[in-house]
């Protein structure tokens, strides 16, 4: 039998591949995992022998053995034997890179033309010029000249190749871009740069600049524009065949004149400004990729080919970045309008977290993952960016994305030609963002938690309108709003903004359809600490899966089990106060019951539901937990200090003083670093553009202009009744698929989708060793490998594990034995203890609790026997007697024992039954309290109740004979009686106190003796 299964972990021995490995049918189902032969049945072997023969397999194979004998039931073990390599005689050099292409790019080799013979000129044809695949370069190298920079970029397998030139002797303020739509062969584009260098021999010739993997754009401060370039890139994800990279570095070249341009003078405000942009640190968390839009979700890039398909078109008209991620979008305009093609040599790239990681099932390969996409619009350091703006963008505006795919065939395509419709494809959304609210918080560094202040008072709320109106366009309707804020406080904080914020959603739903009306949870997280805060979130999260449901893809819609689709109509929007730590645990917890649903309409479980401790929900809390950090560091300055662990209490207690280094480090952050991260942000988005005879980015006072509308433009304001679009509350919708025309039928995958050089590269020589998908954190990282060996250890990702233990290994029995051996030796020392103190007539501690002591035996006359006396008696025991009075080490593990029940009683007390009752009636008494209308008893009182000879203590008689006094009642009229002009001083009022000491402050500014100028006053 064939059991496929990801490659073992640990390999010491590389497998090479060559390029015949791949088939070359490009319509074929192709597993993204090496296949691992079992050993045959015998008694299969005749059964066999009419089907083709088998591949050749390693002169190592791994096997797999049952054992059937044994009582339980018996799993397949997990061997980790390396597979040969196929060249045995010969070494092979591995680089250093962890991926199959180096980190950093190779340059152009221009000694290809020296080689180059007539008889073997490579030609292209007019067809393999037009479509997209030829067009998109995906390597770069810089060339320059005294006056031009010239960029070479090449595709995917070096074979066509495009230049675009850009002028170094263009005025300060203009740039210069010239590009060349020609699809060059290689050796065309060798003789084109021999021919520009020899026409530049006097003025220095053609020199390499430097290699690099894209080009983010173009920015200019006060002189020349810089040329922003990507030189080193890492692999994080595979989508659908198509890479996810991250950025590891990048390099700033000037357009300047001359073959060494001068660098900006050291005091001069471009100096300044090249300082400032070096504060965002774009080797952290920004994400590129050549042939998938990341900017928009897997359901709108699956909608959108499909309804191109539709029109017959094998490509949508037009790139359709989604602007609200594309962080360089502010560079990119420059390119943008100086080139026809821009987004062919320049990439929009997201800020925020991608991670990818696979479970094995049995040997499928399911891939789990996550793309967090953080917003330009508003975006800054905590303190520094707190609510919305006049726009209805929010602070900290995150959108989560986690795709759950199983890899049977890589594409986005079905099989038949059935083009995006593969449906082992499915994706939920979360989003994240901050209260839409006007409100602050001073950044003060003597105060940790600033209060809260409420900078505006909108009756109509027309930022939390336009906020909801943009989820409704972005995700549909509902709108599931999951408010986390306290909601009670000692010193009203958190409570200010959840009043607020219920008073907008109330406002806003009473124009809504029904139908469509924002879903409102307001729940107190922090303080749900006497009831389970998992249990509540799950209760939520499923409450939330049934409503706004997942996107499957599929070829029809219906039933997942028929091949149907399925879309994702609504979100989940989730805030605390930060939009930190609470916000990650209630994502987790959605996020892990989507993982059950996806998992569930994928085939590979039969519930919706993933228990926790198991190897799957490990793995997705790891991904989810360094998802939290990423964002909580580029927002706050810090990790997460409240983790999953923390919220299920089973953090271990050195994990306090990670908390507190965290909580010291975002105080810091947020104190002295903010400052400095901002301006870097304002200048990289272009928030912030120089202008002459305007204020300098470093000497505003503020960036509120920076980031709201200018008033002076006289915006429209839209209705405060109809507030929303119509057509975004609309239910998203599949496209119908018609038969594709016999001109787009006729066509290879590769014109419709390049999946298959980009990720398969049928002309590269690599090893498994290199290849991105046989190295992802796997579910396999948690198996130990010897446990198998056994048979009893069950493999499934959704086995509950207890310590990565079975209770049913040979290693747990031994433990308990040896646990079952300590308890009894306690017990005997107890039993000891206990003969001890019936010696001394007390009894021993019960439960970690001293007994009351019993009360002392009466004096016995015939009894004179002195304290010294009975020292002396004990003396004289026996050796038995004298052991119980030796306690020793026995009593020391009592005493050891009791102290970890006491510690135990008091972190979890315990009340009795009538402790219980009593409390609950002192409770429960305030609320049960009737109104009293009148003297009578009701007919159900109980003429035993405690407070009736409470109230009848006193009769009718002696509460009419009570009088007061003449003199109570004198000072009781006094303070009863109320002025005319209750503000008036007269001349009676002059020798009271307040009035004398008042015109002393007058007179001399101080309450100084003021016992002395009274005297004088009055005299």
């Amino acid at each position: 039998m064939n059991c496929k299964v990801p490659p073992v972990l640990g390999r010491s021995e590389p497998s090479i591949i060559s390029a015949n490995a791949f088939p070359e049918d490009e319509n074929a189902s192709v597993t993204t995992q090496p296949t691992i032969t079992t050993t045959p049945d015998p008694a299969s072997a005749p059964a066999a022998a009419d089907e083709a023969p088998a591949p050749a397999t390693p002169s190592h194979p791994p096997s797999l053995s049952f054992r059937l004998e044994a009582s339980g039931p018996t799993y397949p073990q997990l061997l980790n034997n390396p597979p040969a390599s196929p060249i045995t005689n010969q070494p092979h050099r591995i680089s250093d890179d962890k991926d199959e292409e180096s980190s950093v790019p190779k340059s152009f080799d221009r000694s290809d033309i020296k080689h180059c013979h007539s008889d073997h000129k490579e030609t292209l044809h007019d067809d393999e010029k037009d479509f997209e695949g030829a067009r998109r370069m995906h390597k770069f190298t810089l060339y320059e000249t005294a006056t031009r920079f010239y960029i070479v970029g090449s595709d995917l397998l070096d074979s066509r190749f495009r230049i675009l030139k850009i002028d170094r002797t263009a005025e300060i303020g203009d740039l210069s871009i010239t590009e060349d739509e020609v699809v060059y062969t290689r050796e065309e584009t060798a003789r084109l740069l021999a021919t520009i260098e020899h026409g530049n021999i006097s003025t220095g010739g053609l020199k390499q600049k430097c290699p690099f993997w894209g080009l983010l754009g173009f920015i200019r401060f006060t002189g020349a524009y810089y040329m922003l370039l990507i030189t080193k890139r890492s692999i994080v994800a595979m989508i659908g065949g198509h890479y996810v990279y991250q950025i590891d570095n990048t390099e700033l070249v000037p357009l300047t004149a001359g073959t060494a341009p001068k660098k900006p003078e050291r005091n001069s405000e471009e100096a300044r400004f090249v300082s400032i942009l070096g504060n965002l640190d774009l080797t952290r968390s920004f994400y590129f990729s050549y042939s998938y839009d990341i900017t928009r979700t897997l359901q709108h890039n699956i909608i959108r080919q499909r309804e191109a398909l539709g029109k017959g078109l094998a490509k949508p008209d037009n790139h359709d970045y989604n602007d609200m991620f594309a962080w360089n979008h502010y560079l990119l305009e420059p390119a943008k309008s100086h080139m026809r093609n821009a987004y062919d040599w320049c990439m929009p790239i997201v800020h925020g977290y991608v991670d990818q990681a696979a479970i094995s099932v049995y040997g499928r390969v399911i891939y789990i993952t996550v793309i967090a996409r953080r917003s330009r619009y508003f975006a800054g350091a905590r303190f520094l960016k707190r609510g919305a703006n006049d726009l209805g963008y929010v602070a900290n505006d995150v959108e989560t994305e986690q795709i759950v795919s199983e890899m049977l065939t890589t594409s986005f395509h079905a099989p038949m030609k059935n083009l995006y419709s593969n449906p082992n494809y499915t994706s939920y959304v979360q989003h994240r963002g901050s209260i839409p609210l006007f409100w602050t918080q001073k950044n003060d560094a003597a105060t940790p938690k600033p209060p809260v202040e409420m900078n505006l008072v909108d009756p109509f709320f027309s930022a939390a309108a336009l906020h909801f109106d943009d989820l409704f366009q972005r995700y549909g309707a509902p709108v599931i709003v999951l408010n986390l804020v306290k909601s009670r406080e000692r010193t009203p904080r958190e409570s200010l903004l959840l009043k607020e914020f219920t008073q907008a959603i109330n406002y806003l739903n009473q124009f809504l359809p029904t139908e469509k009306s924002i879903q409102y949870i307001p729940w107190d997280m922090s303080r749900a600490r006497d009831q389970d805060v998992i249990e509540t979130l799950e209760a939520i999260a499923e409450s939330v899966l049934n409503t706004t449901g997942f996107f499957h893809n599929g070829l029809k819609p219906g039933n997942e089990n028929e091949g149907g689709y399925s879309l994702q109509n609504g979100v989940c929007r989730t805030n605390c106060i930060d939009c930190l730590d609470r916000t990650n645990a209630a994502q987790f917890v959605i996020g892990k019951r989507a993982l059950g649903h996806q998992l569930h309409a994928l085939g590979v479980i039969s519930g919706t539901s993933i228990d926790y401790d198991t190897d799957a929900v490990n793995l997705f809390t790891h991904m989810y937990h360094d998802h939290g950090d990423t964002i909580a560091v580029q927002y706050a300055g810090s990790h997460l200090v409240n983790t999953m662990e923390t919220y299920r209490k089973i953090n271990q207690w050195t994990s306090h003083s990670r908390d507190m280094l965290e909580s010291f480090k975002r105080y810091y952050n947020n104190s002295f670093i903010d400052g400095q991260r901002q301006e870097a942000y304002n200048l990289f988005l272009g928030n912030y553009i120089f202008a002459q005879g305007q204020p300098m980015l470093w000497d505003l006072s503020t960036d509120y202009y920076l980031h709201h509308a200018d008033p002076r433009l006289g915006r429209r304001r839209r209705s405060y009744v109809k507030w929303w679009t119509p057509k975004n509350l609309v239910e998203r919708s599949m496209p119908e698929m018609p038969p594709l025309s016999n001109e787009l039928s006729t066509r290879p995958y590769s014109r419709f989708d390049d999946y298959w050089l980009e990720y398969y590269r049928p002309k590269a020589l690599s090893s498994f060793l290199k290849v991105f998908t046989y190295n992802l954190n796997s579910t396999l990282r948690y198996i130990p490998v010897k446990m198998t060996q056994t048979g009893r250890y069950d493999l499934s990702p959704f086995t509950v594990r207890s310590g990565h233990v079975d209770h049913r290994d040979q290693h747990h029995a031994e433990s308990a034995e040896k646990k079952a051996k300590a308890e009894g030796d306690s017990e005997t020392a107890e039993g000891r203890l206990k003969k001890i103190t019936a010696l001394h007539g007390r009894l021993p501690p019960q439960n970690g609790i001293e007994p009351p002591p019993a009360p002392p035996a009466p004096p016995r006359k015939s009894s004179s026997i002195s304290v010294y006396h009975q020292l002396e008696l004990s003396r004289g025991l026996s050796s038995p007697t004298k052991q119980h009075f030796s306690l020793g080490k026995d009593v020391m593990q009592i005493e050891r024992r009791d102290m970890n029940q006491a510690i135990e009683r008091s972190l979890n007390p315990v009340l009795g039954g009538e402790e219980a009752g009593e409390y609950e009636r002192y409770m429960s008494h305030p609320l049960n309290l009737p109104l009293v209308v009148t003297s009578e008893l009701p007919e159900d009182a109980d003429p035993d109740f405690v407070y009736f000879d409470y109230v009848n203590n006193t009769s009718p008689e002696a509460a009419a004979g009570m009088t007061a006094k003449a003199e109570d009642m004198a000072l009781y009229g006094e303070f009863v009686k109320v002025p005319e002009n209750p503000l008036s001083v007269d001349e009676t009022d002059r020798e009271k106190k307040r009035y004398i000491a008042y015109q002393r402050w007058i007179t001399t500014g101080n309450f100084k003796h003021l016992r002395n100028y009274v005297g004088s006053i009055r005299a």
